[in-house]
This record gives structure tokens, sequence and C-alpha cells, in this order.
């Protein structure tokens, strides 16, 4: 089958997780919106009739259209070895990919807290005050969360010995945060080892480390969801 991923073009996103599943996959799939008059097509499927996607991510299956990241991740998790066969340990990363799905939602919220529809140069103080919440409070909550899980199982990824679609994931919060939070990541990191090590590991699969060489990968810019403003990383 090959996949259609539909996204918007010039950002990671939240399209990035599928990505990373589906090319550690060596999944056939086309980034629709990439394409000549692919940002058309992406419009008229959300028009659509019927069972219309609310918002891209959204993935074409053949005749099924899905949308949410964590939902495509479950569907594709158990088609292509991504995630466990038994329906406790499925049901148990999908509930994992939920928690990063709140986490990447923190991160958006550090430089636009009051909205999504207005700049960030109208929201410079609170965006500062929600960072320093953000790296004070909640960073080590989720973040302790996840180390933790990877030092009890003794594996080399979060559930074990076998890579799952939450552990490229992480891969994805680790990179991002230390584009948009280079100091502060560097400093909180000697609190995650495991966390690192899950990143380096995910990094040199060969699947994984051609697609960053590739032009397939988009570069992290401050149109996605994590940004760097200086003002926010002291």
């Amino acid at each position: 089958m090959r996949y259609e991923l539909y996204y918007w073009p010039g950002i990671q996103g939240r399209g990035e997780y599928v990505r990373l599943a589906l090319e550690e996959a060596g999944a056939d799939y086309a980034d629709v919106a990439r394409s000549e008059r692919g940002m058309a097509a992406m419009t008229r499927m959300m028009g659509a009739k019927g069972t219309p996607p609310f918002a891209p991510p959204f993935l074409k299956a053949g005749k099924l259209v899905i949308g949410q990241t964590a939902n495509i991740l479950l569907y594709l998790g158990s088609r292509h070895g991504l995630a466990p066969k038994p329906e406790a340990g499925r049901l148990w990363v999908h509930q994992l990919q939920l928690t990063i799905a709140d986490l990447v939602l923190e991160i958006h919220d550090t430089h636009h807290p009051l909205g999504p529809t207005l700049y960030y140069e109208d929201q410079r103080a609170p965006a500062k005050k929600r960072s320093e919440e953000f790296w004070n409070e909640r960073v080590p909550k989720y973040l302790g969360y996840f180390e933790r899980l990877l030092n009890s199982n003794g594996g080399s990824y979060l559930t074990g010995r076998r890579l799952t679609y939450v552990d490229l994931s992480l891969f994805q919060i680790v990179e991002g945060l230390r584009y948009a939070f280079p100091k502060r990541m560097k400093a909180f990191e000697r609190h995650t080892p495991g966390l690192v090590g899950l990143h380096d590991r995910v990094a040199a699969r060969p699947n994984i480390k051609a697609y960053l060489e590739s032009d397939r990968r988009i570069a992290f810019n401050e149109d996605g969801i994590f940004r760097h403003y200086k003002e926010l990383d002291l």
C-alpha cells in the first residue's frame, strides 16, 4: 500500500511523528502537500462529505482516512511492527503517545500562551512567564516520567528491547527541545541520561539516519511547534 500523508509542507509539526514512523518502517508514502497542487488536495480532503478530518495531519490508507497523530500511529504501529501485538501492549503504547501529545501542546504554549491566532510578538511577556513555569514544573514531570519508565524496564527502548513508535516520538521531543531551548535542555539532560541514550539509539537506526540526512526532513524553524527565541532560553 502507498500511503498519502497530509500535513503542512513547510514545518515538521505534528506530522513529523507520523513521518518518523513511516520512515522507520520503510513504508511507501507521499507527503502530499509538499507536491504541486498538494495544498489544494489537502483542503479538498478536509471539506469532503462523510467523516472528514478536522485538521492535518491525516493519513489516507486505501479507503481509510485517519486523523489525529496518536490515532494514525495506533494504526501504523500494529501494521509495521512498531507496537506490541497483545492488546494490552498496544493500548499502553497508545496511552504513552497521548501523553506525548499533551507534552507537545505544552511545548507549543511556551511561545503562544495566549493562543495561536496572536503573533508571538504580541505575547512576549506571558511567553517568558509560561516558559519559566514549563521548565521549572512541567519538563521535570514529563521527562522524569519517561526516564523512570526507561530505567524500570531494563531495555534499550521504552517498552523493552523492541522499538515502538513512542521511542521515535521521544527522539523528536529531545531533538525539538534541543533546538528550541538549547541552554535549558543542555542543563537539564544530566537528569535524563536514559532519554539521551534513547535519542542516540533512534538517530543511529539505518532508516532514521538516512531520513535525517535527506531533504525529506524539514529543518526546524520558527513556524513550527519547536521555536527558538533567545529571550525564552535563559
